[in-house]
């Protein structure tokens, strides 16, 4: 497993989301802490991606690549997120 900072996911959620979510805030589910997600604690591994909270670790959000090109992402730990208009 690889401990990275949030810019590690820049890549991946622009290929999912369309835009760089790594720029966005976020609040934490369960600490309310809020921040840059780029600020998140990333862990990486064959198995797929989890950032974490760097307040309370908990769990912001996963990426997992399925072998037939699916991939699914889950926010559960983001009660927020800033967007920005262009």
């Amino acid at each position: 497993m690889t401990l990275l900072d949030g810019n590690a996911l820049a890549g991946r959620l622009d290929d999912l989301l369309g835009w760089d979510a790594t720029a966005s805030g976020v609040r934490c589910t369960h600490c309310g802490l809020t921040g840059l997600l780029a600020t998140a604690t990333v862990y990486a591994s064959a198995m797929g991606i989890v950032a974490r909270c760097r307040g309370c670790d908990a769990v912001l959000l996963t990426v997992v690549d399925g072998p037939d090109g699916r991939s699914w992402l889950a926010l559960s730990g983001v009660s927020a997120v800033e967007m920005h208009r262009a």
